[in-house]
């Protein structure tokens, strides 16, 4: 049985994860902290379980073997690097930490202490990107020349989303520090290490961070990604391209098809429906199955700072109204 701690209420993924931990047979909650005691205290209430407002007591306790951090972004590496020393498993938000600096400090950390670091990268559990992945890696289009991601709701335009969350100092940014992440991580997992990147981020509701931009990524490979998020975007499918030198393949939400020179030559339009593979386990469940029974991490600390890598500079490339070299 895993014993987890739920570490902060504030972001909006945090009520999921509580959930789909509490509904495993191989997992108990057992303890909140929140660096909004009222709030933690009212959680853990729901949760029918105990409320520890010293983040050092709760890592201290004998019914804590893995925390799962839904704290402002700007907290992750301070309670990161107090969880790894307590030699308690890591379940995260996206992103690991807002620069490449501090996420080394909390690897080292991690590192040291064999701790189980999982990121939350759903989408890369999606059969869409699987079979995606496996047709790039199998050179099915021959060399990809472009990916295309638009992940994107209206979130700041309808107002459904937490005043708190366009916080600069809390969040590190706006539509592309939070949601502009799944392309990010999309990108470089299908495309290998970047090489340059350049962005234009602007601000249609007057908040303090973001809520509409563009990333185009030059990868050491040769192809570019465009990687697009918006919170303003209402009735917004998300969209997902992939061209190279011998075929296309085009995703739009569920709908997905292929094209290649194979395919146009043998049927009149040359388009496939392909029959995609199984979802793999969300990214919690992969956690808890690293950690109780020694399966893959397939969202570690590797990719965790590549997202950040992507971040931070796609940050400084719109800051500094430049392309930025990794």
């Amino acid at each position: 049985m895993l014993k987890v701690a739920m570490l902060s209420k504030w972001h909006v993924h945090a009520p999921e994860y509580a959930r789909r931990l509490s509904e495993m047979d191989d997992v108990q909650l057992t303890v909140v902290w929140d660096e909004i005691p009222e709030r933690g205290e009212k959680w853990a209430k729901d949760l029918g379980v105990d409320f520890e407002p010293d983040l050092d007591r709760l890592l201290a306790r004998d019914d804590v073997d893995a925390v799962c951090i839904d704290t402002p972004t700007n907290m992750h590496k301070e309670v990161m690097i107090k969880a790894a020393k307590a030699k308690k498993h890591i379940y995260t938000e996206k992103v690991m930490c807002l620069n490449v600096k501090d996420c080394d400090e909390v690897i080292k950390a991690i590192e040291e202490n064999n701790v189980i670091f999982t990121i939350s990268f759903p989408q890369r559990a999606w059969p869409k990107f699987l079979f995606i992945k496996k047709a790039i890696e199998d050179g099915v289009l021959g060399d990809v020349t472009v990916l295309r991601c638009r992940n994107c709701h209206d979130g700041a335009l309808a107002g459904w989303l937490p005043d708190y969350w366009y916080d600069p100092e809390t969040t590190g940014g706006g539509a592309m520090m939070d949601l502009g992440a799944h392309p990010m991580y999309l990108s470089a997992w299908m495309l290998g290490n970047p090489k340059r990147i350049s962005s234009t981020f602007c601000n249609l509701t007057g908040h303090q961070v973001e809520d509409n931009t563009i990333s185009t990524i030059e990868f050491e490979n040769g192809a570019i990604a465009v990687s697009e998020t918006s919170l303003v975007s209402p009735m917004c499918p998300q969209i997902f391209e992939v061209y190279g030198t011998k075929g296309v393949i085009l995703c739009e939400d569920n709908s997905i098809r292929i094209k290649t020179k194979e395919t146009a030559e043998k049927l009149e339009n040359g388009w496939v429906v392909p029959k995609l593979p199984e979802a793999l386990p969300h990214p919690t469940r992969q956690w808890v199955d690293s950690i109780l029974y020694g399966k893959e991490v397939r969202y570690g600390v590797k990719e965790a700072r590549m997202l950040t890598a992507l971040m931070e500079n796609a940050y400084i490339a719109d800051r500094e109204k430049r392309e930025v070299q990794f």
